[in-house]
């Protein structure tokens, strides 16, 4: 039968749908808005409406690629669609489960009515949107987003007439359309609460898909937090309010030596000693956050080192009930590695730093080096100046603990009553003023490098007993504590005293001595090393006026003629803070020479004008000269230059007559 048969043996029925075909519109409030416009759109589009055959479909390569990418959609959706069939549970119905652009991608019902009217594009693979086949709930519900039930002549093509649709739209998460739930039959068997039930369906689907995201997103957050706790260098350890460890990082269980089955499930007392339990059940009870206390751990081979522990509590929101704390803790000697590294307790010198070419200063860097490749005990002495502490510091360097802590403490520049807690640290209350959770002392900050002990002729007698203790049993007992710590220092003392002097006047321990005299190295006065004044001038010169930001024309010789005949009493520190001034005083651009030098220096130079030969003088003669220069220098100031010379001016102006020196300055 043509079309035009159809068409005329239909016109008795003067229905919406017809009169539609005949004009191209329908008069108003014959049919709903969404299905007229549906039908406009499908004219527009093209489509036969008296087709007898809609065959569009996917070949089963690209079913399957396109199944492949909705397989979150069609694992969730199918559960559900066993249970509509379940329900609905009559023939003539297909439950039709399509993607996002209208393909069926499952489906379940009457199998005979697939096979009957395979031409209606019921089965997998094929296309049933608007723009294929006309008007229809799956098409619809793609289009306008909402379920919708389509009824016989609601269709736009005739050959689905005696069908009724109904179609939900299922969105994911984010309220992105990925695809439409359907029941199709014949009109008879499709009911208005039909779509009702796809609806509850729909929803059902889009709730176990976002339930999904949500264990997944759960999943991965357990994930990332399963591997940060496990790749932190700190240990941690999650408790329930009982105290019982419910998780252990990598880091904790290595270094208390335990494996997660021996732990987990058992309660924190037993990882603890009975003092730190009863301190962290305290802090749990409170429900207060614990912050860098001190803790010991016990492992199944003993004691652990101590740590640094902090305590959070985890609390319920709704009701402020302790649910459980999270333990963090550091090794306490990773922690004093840090802090000496903040606060620069690293040595910087090495023996090239260490200037000079004279017999004195390369005898006392040869033995140094030497002291450096062992792990004796060091004692340098030397004037005030001389640079101790960075011969401490080449040494330290020098040798296998380089790159260690290097930890300085002046026995003499602290209070006398304050050295031994300073050098072994007390614990909490061990004193009135004791800062809570007690101190660590200088030997702990120290431990697996060295400390450097300047001035430790004036350590208190006290001390040197607990000192020499330390040395003898490389353990320390904090001040008002009784715990035993193990450490491994290297010690380097160093005095401007006569120690053995000092031992004489029973101001130093003898034994102390004998323990501290391993390997002495003595470093010689400037004085001594005369020919290194111009090398270490040099070096000030260039330092100050680079820092300065100042610039020399050159330098005269005379000006290392004075340098070389004072005596420095302050060694290579007064050295430094003459150069310094000379470089701050003098201006830009111009030469340095002997003026530049501070009064006291050119006062007390002995002989500033003799050269440096081999000739020899007599006393007279370097009388004479010390004479004539300094009446010079004072520009004829008698009493001044009586004065620097020591004499009376009666006796100066003897002394000129004797040498006839009124005659020479003339």
């Amino acid at each position: 039968m043509d079309k035009e048969m159809l068409v005329s043996t239909n016109k008795s029925f003067k229905g919406p749908w017809t009169e539609f075909m005949e004009k191209g519109y329908v008069k108003k409030g014959s049919v709903r808005k969404r299905i007229y416009n549906s039908w406009i759109r499908s004219k527009n589009y093209g489509i036969d409406p008296f087709v007898d055959k809609i065959k569009i479909s996917l070949t089963n390569k690209e079913l399957h690629q396109r199944y492949q990418r909705c397989t979150n959609l069609t694992k969730r959706a199918k559960p559900f669609m066993d249970s509509l069939n379940k329900i609905v549970g009559s023939s003539n119905l297909i439950i039709r489960l399509t993607d996002k652009d209208g393909y069926v991608l499952d489906f379940l019902g009457d199998s005979s009515l697939v096979e009957k009217y395979g031409e209606l594009n019921l089965y997998k693979g094929c296309n049933v949107k608007e723009e294929s086949i006309g008007t229809n709930a799956i098409g619809l519900a793609l289009i306008i987003g909402e379920p919708i039930q389509v009824v016989g002549e609601e269709h736009y093509c005739k050959i689905y007439h005696n069908w009724t649709s109904s179609a939900c739209p299922i969105r994911d998460e984010d309220n992105n359309l990925m695809g439409v739930l359907s029941i199709t039959g014949a009109s008879s068997e499709v009911h208005p609460h039909t779509l009702g039930m796809l609806i509850a369906a729909s929803e059902a689907i889009e709730n176990e898909l976002k339930l999904e995201k949500s264990n997944k997103q759960l999943d991965l957050a357990n994930k990332h937090f399963h591997a940060i706790m496990e790749s932190i260098s700190e240990g941690l350890i999650c408790t329930d309010n009982e105290g019982i460890v419910m998780d252990i990082n990598l880091f904790a269980r290595r270094f208390l030596k335990l494996k997660e089955e021996n732990i987990i499930g058992k309660n924190i007392k037993s990882i603890l000693y009975k003092k730190d339990y009863k301190r962290v059940k305290e802090f749990m009870s409170s429900g207060k956050k614990m912050e860098e206390e001190e803790i010991y751990f016990k492992t199944e081979k003993g004691r652990a080192d101590p740590c640094i522990v902090d305590l959070t509590p985890i609390k319920v929101l709704a009701s402020n009930e302790l649910e459980g704390v999270v333990i963090t803790f550091k090794q306490e000697k990773i922690v004093h590695k840090l802090v000496n590294k903040i606060v620069g307790a690293q040595a910087r010198f090495t023996f090239d730093d260490i200037l000079g070419e004279s017999m004195n200063i390369q005898s006392a860097k040869k033995i140094a080096s030497m002291a450096a490749t062992t792990n004796t005990t060091t004692l340098l002495l030397g004037e005030s100046g001389v640079g101790k502490e960075m011969f401490a510091q080449a040494i330290h360097n020098g040798g296998a603990r380089n790159g260690k802590p290097f930890v300085v403490l002046n026995c003499g520049a602290i209070p006398r009553d304050l050295v031994a807690s300073e050098l072994f640290g007390y614990v909490e209350g061990a004193f009135t003023g004791a800062r809570r959770g007690g101190h660590h002392g200088k030997f702990e900050l120290a431990d697996g490098g060295t400390i450097f002990l300047d001035e430790i002729g004036d350590m208190p007698l006290d001390a040197q007993v607990s000192l020499l203790r330390v040395l003898e049993t490389k353990q320390i007992v904090r001040i008002g504590g009784h715990e035993v710590i193990p450490i491994d220092v290297r010690v380097i003392a160093a005095t401007h005293k006569n120690l053995e002097k000092e031992v004489e006047r029973g101001n130093f321990r003898e034994d102390l001595f004998y323990r501290l005299n391993v390997m002495p190295v003595s470093i010689p006065a400037l004085r001594e090393r005369k020919e290194d004044v111009s090398i270490f001038a040099h070096y000030f010169i260039n330092k100050f006026t680079k820092n300065m930001n100042k610039t020399i024309k050159g330098i005269d010789k005379s000006f290392y003629k004075g340098l070389k005949n004072y005596s420095w009493p302050g060694n290579v520190r007064e050295l430094q803070n003459i150069i310094q001034l000379v470089i701050n005083m003098i201006p830009d651009g111009e030469y340095i020479t002997k003026k530049n030098l501070p009064n006291h220096i050119l006062e007390k130079a002995l002989l500033p004008d003799i050269e440096m030969d081999e000739k020899l003088y007599s006393l007279e003669d370097v009388e004479k000269m010390a004479i004539i220069k300094t009446v010079k220098m004072t520009k004829n100031n008698l009493a001044l230059a009586a004065k620097i010379l020591g004499i009376g001016r009666s006796t100066l102006y003897r002394k000129m007559d004797k040498y006839s020196i009124k005659s020479v300055l003339k």
